[in-house]
């Protein structure tokens, strides 16, 4: 059987026509932007300079009670993908505020949630059962599914950067959300009771996890986080990272949740990395210290609490004016186990 094909545009256009009334197209026509030769992402790097915008987290405290929001948060928007809800394709940033006295009510949902605590001390998460004490730099986690609330039971305002998977959810159309009929939790265990049992390099005698299962320790102190730092400081550092090290679960090596990667960083005043980029778009927030960081062909001048995010496959590197400390979190265990995440370092 020959065929003769028929040339002309207008010939292909009636042919689009037709096809699209049947709810098919023609590949061809948009095969270059599907699979492209390298990643083009559509979300842009930014940055949110934490003294500018905390008048109007302080004036939504004002304005709406943690528990008529049931979260107070101000969502951090990409330029690149406004209105989405969202600071990369895959995940949500906000910053949360709490007021002295409030509860933000507990519920669950199947997005799984990191805090990093910016600002204040006196507030708690409680997380299936067990609080942990909010302190600057702490990173904090709510698995997928498990029950959580936050109260403040001191003096001042407390903030914290949430980072969830919404977005990744979302394209999965995999959410699931209930209320609990109380607003805080009735204590099963006490304090600091997981870090006990998994944090300290040992786990329960009959204890058994799967690597993709999320970690039982849900708190990672920022003093630990900062002695482990400045401890590996002492040998020289990756010339593109800096001192970099990752939080894992304790039990199993892998990430603490299977969807989201977290990492922390340490560069003494005046080191500046060499370029560097990877698949995974990236949230940086500054802890301690303060830098540049060089983005394309945009520079943000970055200072303790900022936060600013790195596309995908974008070259980028850091300059440490002061000795700085900096938090980062992405996609990249999904990327891993997919086999997609790849990374590049520059000369």
């Amino acid at each position: 059987m020959t065929f003769a094909v028929t040339s002309g545009a207008d010939a292909r256009q009636q042919y689009y026509q037709k096809i699209d009334k049947k709810n098919l197209t023609p590949l061809w026509e948009v095969l270059h932007g599907l699979v492209p030769p390298s990643p083009r992402p559509v979300v842009t790097s930014a940055i949110w300079h934490y003294a500018e915008i905390r008048d109007e987290l302080m004036e939504a405290g004002r304005l709406i009670t943690a528990k008529e929001a049931e979260r107070r948060v101000l969502i951090l928007g990409n330029p690149g993908a406004r209105g989405q809800s969202c600071i990369t394709n895959s995940l949500y940033a906000g910053l949360q505020l709490i007021l002295p006295g409030e509860v933000a009510p507990a519920h669950r949902h199947s997005q799984s949630a990191l805090r990093l605590v910016l600002e204040g001390e006196g507030a708690y998460t409680a997380v299936d059962g067990e609080r942990t004490t909010m302190r600057h730099g702490d990173f904090i986690i709510t698995p997928s599914n498990t029950w959580h609330d936050h109260g403040n039971t001191g003096d001042q305002p407390v903030v914290w950067l949430d980072g969830l998977d919404i977005p990744l959810v979302r394209f999965f159309d995999a959410g699931f959300a209930e209320k609990s009929e109380a607003d805080s939790q009735e204590e099963a265990r006490p304090e600091g009771d997981a870090l006990a049992r998994y944090g300290h390099n040992m786990v329960p005698i009959d204890f058994a996890q799967h690597s993709s299962d999320p970690t039982k320790v849900f708190v990672y102190p920022f003093t630990q986080t900062r002695e482990a730092l400045l401890g590996i400081a002492r040998m020289p550092a990756d010339p593109h990272l800096g001192h970099a090290l990752r939080y894992v679960n304790p039990a199993t090596g892998a990430s603490p949740m299977p969807t989201i990667g977290a990492f922390a960083r340490y560069l003494p005043q005046g080191f500046e990395t060499l370029p560097y980029r990877s698949s995974d778009s990236t949230i940086f927030t500054c802890l301690e210290g303060e830098g540049v960081a060089e983005v394309g062909d945009s520079t943000f001048p970055f200072g303790e609490n900022d936060v600013f995010v790195i596309p995908s496959w974008q070259a980028y590197r850091l300059q440490a004016k002061r000795n700085t400390i900096l938090f980062h979190f992405s996609d990249r265990p999904v990327q891993q186990v997919l086999g997609l995440w790849r990374e590049q370092k520059m000369a």
